[in-house]
Parts: structure tokens; C-alpha cells; sequence
């Protein structure tokens, strides 16, 4: 999972619930800097077990460039409320009109910048897919053409079945048994946090998107039909997707590529300060873009765009 180095929003940023056509989700909204002037809006999907704090870091670097930010805890999604077993609430489908409705209510009628890290990666192409004309850019961070790696496969199988027969805290007392001593200690984050994010998921939530990650279909072609200018980034090692695997995902898309050293599965944590400026010259260079537009040709870099 992705471990926020703090849990307490940046200065400046509100905490609170966001109404939609689809209820409410909690987001971390994050304003323009004082003094900049104000160049779009961007919606933030985290990943599977994650939580709208994996982009604290991100937040005053992409507002020093202009941008408002929203980061979002999806739909049963730590303090996003959502049925405790009803898997079929957490299909697809219905993740990604959630989006739809968050981007509505962000974007208040202008198109809104969409960015999805891992599995909220795949949720943003399905909304795309759903209706292009919210959006002015789609990246895409670590987040694959289709299925998790196998060893990751087999990874959230184990969860799944320790969900059928464990409690929550069960399972995450479970978890950190299994963590290397090394991970244990990683990072200035308080794992009470971490423990009570993970307490706040619903299990349907993690059950029903696990599947997800595991048998989610190649859509690049589709996606690439949809004609948004796209950014593929990535970290320069990831187990979840191999990195030759998001490069050539970025060639089928034209996308712009962006691979930030010394980053694995998570660069919005690993190594936020590129990361952010990375994102942020992608968003800049589509000023003016949207859907239905030429695209940048793929081409990977060592850390920036």
C-alpha cells in the first residue's frame, strides 16, 4: 500500500465531504498558491487499499503551478461511505460514474485534469471511457493496459481469502506479520494511520476491486480512441506493472511518458517533488487541448517530461 508521510491535509487544504449527483466522498481539496494565477482543475483517484492522503505531498507543488487539486477516497474507501457487502456497488461501472459525478461537481462545468494511480488509474480510463467531454487530460501513474502482475495476482488472492474468514483487524494484524522488518519502519507516516485507514475500507470495496485488478481487460485501443491528450507515468521499478509494460502502453496511446527515478510502485510517496513537476508540465503543455485533439507522441524520460 501506499504510505502517506502524513495523514493531516498541507497548509491551506480543506478536508471535508464532497456532495455529488452520487452522494458524498471525502476529499483533500487543495487550492492555487497565493499570488498564481489559476490554470485548471485536477481530479486525484488513489489506489487499491490507498486513500486521498497518497497525494499530500503533491498538493503545494502542483498549486505553486496553478492548479486546484481534489484528491478523493473513492466509493467504500476509507472515509467514503459505502455498503459493507454488496460487492455488486463497487463494479466497474459504477466506480467509474462516481468519478463522472465527482468530476461534475469539482469542475462545476469546466473540464477538470484526471490522474488515477494504480487502480484508480484503471477506474479513471473506465470513466473516460464512459464520457471523454469532462476532462481536459488523463494520467495515468503506475496503472497498466489490463491485469496485475502474476505475483500480484497471487498477492491479493491471499487477501481474499483471508477476508472470507478474518476480520479486518484480523487481516491487518495479519498483514503486518508478514512485512519485512525494513517496511515496518519505513517512513515518518504513524501506522495507526495506516491501521485505521485500512479499519475504514469496506471489505465488498476491497474484494470487488481486487477481482477488478486481477481480471480487468486490455482497453488501451479504446482509450486511445478517446483522443484526450495522455501521460503515462510511472516509477523507474514496479511489480505491479513491469515498466516495459507502461512503455509501450504510452506508445499504443501517444501518450507523453514520464519515468521518475528512484521511484517504484508509488512516485506520488517515493518521490513527490519530480513527480509533481512532471504532471504539472504535462498538464501545462495541454493548455488550450481537449478531447478529440491530437495527442503527444510516446516518448520516455528519465524523470521529466
Amino acid at each position: 500500500m501506499s504510505r502517506p508521510s502524513s495523514f493531516v491535509p498541507p497548509a491551506g487544504a480543506r478536508a471535508y465531504a464532497l456532495a455529488t449527483a452520487r452522494g458524498e466522498f471525502a476529499v483533500v481539496d487543495a487550492p492555487v498558491a497565493a499570488g498564481v494565477e489559476p490554470r485548471g482543475i485536477a481530479l486525484l483517484l488513489p489506489g487499491f487499499t490507498g486513500s486521498k492522503e497518497d497525494f499530500n505531498l503533491l498538493h503545494p507543488a502542483l498549486g505553486a503551478h496553478g492548479y486546484r487539486t481534489v484528491a478523493v477516497d473513492g466509493r467504500g474507501q476509507f472515509e467514503s461511505d459505502g455498503p459493507q457487502d454488496d460487492e455488486s456497488a463497487y463494479a466497474q461501472e459504477e466506480l467509474a460514474r462516481d468519478v463522472l459525478a465527482q468530476a461534475a461537481a469539482v469542475g462545476d462545468g469546466r473540464p477538470v485534469h484526471l490522474l488515477g494511480h494504480s487502480l484508480g488509474g484503471q477506474i479513471a480510463r473506465a470513466a473516460v471511457l464512459l464520457d471523454v467531454t469532462p476532462f481536459r487530460s488523463l494520467t495515468l501513474m503506475a496503472s497498466g493496459p489490463a491485469q496485475i502482475s502474476t505475483s500480484q495476482q497471487q498477492r491479493v488472492k491471499l487477501l481474499r481469502d483471508a477476508l472470507a474468514v478474518m476480520s479486518m483487524a484480523e487481516v491487518w494484524e495479519a498483514m503486518q506479520a508478514l512485512e519485512a522488518p525494513e517496511e515496518l519502519d519505513e517512513g515518518p507516516v504513524d501506522r495507526e494511520d495506516l491501521r485505521r485507514r485500512w479499519l475504514h475500507n469496506k471489505p465488498a470495496q476491497l474484494l470487488a476491486t481486487g477481482r477488478q485488478l486481477c481480471t480487468e481487460p486490455d482497453r488501451v485501443a479504446e482509450l486511445a480512441a478517446a483522443a484526450l491528450p495522455y501521460h503515462v507515468l510511472s516509477g523507474a521499478r514496479d511489480d505491479t506493472w513491469p515498466v516495459p509494460l507502461l512503455d509501450e502502453m504510452a506508445l499504443r496511446l501517444g501518450a507523453h511518458r514520464t519515468v521518475v527515478d528512484g521511484a517504484e510502485h508509488s512516485p506520488n510517496t517515493d518521490r513527490p517533488a519530480p513527480t509533481a513537476e512532471a504532471i504539472a508540465a504535462f498538464w501545462e503543455s495541454t493548455d488550450g487541448q481537449g478531447a478529440k485533439t491530437p495527442r503527444h507522441p510516446g516518448r520516455p524520460s528519465p524523470g521529466q517530461p
